[in-house]
């Protein structure tokens, strides 16, 4: 397989991503013991931070793609583990909002913050969708 980035700085970005969901998974654990409502809180708006940096992550691998075809394939598969570990993360801050619901009796407002813009990513030569 010829790829003309280096490895190494296709899964920089990855890494970075999956230590800010790595800290989140380990304050769910925390919480899930101790029960604090502010801090279920502050780890379910920190999710927002996660998917913006997946859209970034996003955005860098197809511009990679763009630049060489060779690129394609292993850009593809690392767009899928970077997807695959936002997810972790969403599923992280499902978890933080039971135990809220658990600890406090009230559920979380509904509305939380988004980052995830991949779906407004356009491409050079198309035409966004309306």
């Amino acid at each position: 397989v010829g790829v003309s980035t280096a490895p190494r700085d296709l899964t920089h970005s990855i890494d970075s991503m999956a230590q800010l969901v790595l800290i989140q998974v380990q304050g769910v654990i925390q919480e899930y013991t101790v029960g604090d409502a502010t801090a279920l809180a502050k780890l379910r708006n920190d999710d927002e931070r996660i998917d913006v940096k997946y859209t970034s992550v996003f955005r860098e691998l197809l511009t990679y793609m763009m630049e060489d075809p060779r690129n394609i394939t292993p850009c593809t598969h690392l767009l899928f583990c970077a997807k695959n570990i936002e997810r972790i993360g969403d599923h992280a801050t499902n978890i933080a909002e039971t135990i809220y619901y658990i600890v406090t009796g009230d559920q979380m407002p509904a509305e939380r913050p988004k980052g995830d813009k991949t779906d407004q990513v356009v491409l050079p030569g198309t035409v966004p969708a309306k």
